[in-house]
């Protein structure tokens, strides 16, 4: 995918090619390569791509519809990095027609038949050093992508956002750590999705690293970004909150954790833990029964962090 503002090579059919594994399609550059290993299969394309728009709109509300957090009142250029459905690439599109909006993910199965005029999707593997020139960008947005980037390529990775963002431009990061927390302190290590937890942690703590909300912080700080602002935000599996805007989200977000939960593993648990499909099938129906058990009070922190470039 090209435009006349792309500094990224076009589309390869390579990217295209997929692989059947315990009866879900995935993409076959992504499992070759150890990057991605969420199912993209076709009957289960819409589903998936449902569940990512009802996760954008978990987000929305968690961040009262605000999709860029640090001050740029006039943006001119955007990137987007991991855009999925598209969702966030389109909003920020739309709320911002004079800005250049480019949206990078490794696999396109999930593009939007209409997209803005000032939008353009590309295919790349972020996991590689960007090649977009110094000071492009007012603001580099990367989301949920802990299960993507490589464990060694984050601070690289880091860096490469700060050399192609303008003098005084943003980074704005979200990222889940899938470490299944209690308010109440109620979940042990009996319970499925703690097991859930531990299990996808161990799967992949070779190559990803799925603690990296906590770090981003000291990422940025590292990189030599400046006016770094962290924060975690607890976020509900189902609606157990006493507080009705908290409640809201943990009841949008629990048909996403239901779908999540399966989706985020299969591969992982099946694949590298060589879990028997049955036991990852009883295991996944445990944890989803528990995510809407309110005594339970689960959440996942969800790490949002934002840094500026020095002028």
């Amino acid at each position: 995918m090209t435009s006349p503002d792309s500094e990224t090579e076009a589309l390869d059919a390579v990217y295209l090619e997929t692989v059947t594994i315990q009866g879900r399609v995935f993409q076959k550059f992504s499992v070759d390569h150890q990057i991605f290993f969420e199912p993209v299969d076709g009957i289960h394309r819409q589903e998936e791509a449902e569940r990512l728009e009802r996760q954008h709109q978990v987000f929305n509300k968690v961040f009262d519809n605000r999709l860029i957090f640090p001050p740029i009142p006039q943006p001119q250029k955007i990137l987007d990095c991991g855009y999925g459905t598209g969702s966030w690439a389109i909003e920020t599109a739309e709320q911002h027609p004079r800005c250049k909006v480019i949206g990078l993910d490794i696999y396109p199965y999930m593009n939007p038949d209409d997209i803005p005029e000032n939008l353009c999707l590309q295919v790349d593997d972020l996991n590689r050093p960007f090649t977009f020139p110094p000071n492009h960008f007012d603001l580099v947005h990367s989301r949920l992508l802990a299960t993507g980037i490589n464990r060694d390529r984050w601070p690289s990775y880091i860096r490469d956002i700060k050399r192609v963002l303008k003098p005084g431009g943003w980074v704005q990061l979200v990222e889940i750590y899938f470490n299944v927390q209690s308010d109440n302190g109620s979940i042990t290590e009996q319970h499925a999705l703690r097991e859930w937890s531990t299990q996808l942690m161990g799967s992949l703590e070779d190559m990803k690293d799925l603690r990296v909300g906590t770090r981003l912080r000291s990422l940025l700080t590292a990189a030599g970004l400046t006016e770094v602002d962290a924060r975690m935000i607890p976020l509900p599996l189902s609606a157990w909150s006493n507080d009705p805007r908290m409640r809201d989200i943990g009841a949008k977000n629990r048909e996403n954790v239901k779908k999540l939960l399966p989706a985020l593993g299969l591969y992982p648990f099946t694949q590298r833990l060589r879990m028997p499909p049955q036991q990852f099938a009883e295991l996944i129906a445990r944890a989803q029964q528990e995510a809407d058990t309110h005594n339970l009070k689960a959440y996942f922190p969800l790490y949002v962090c934002i840094g500026r470039k020095p002028q």
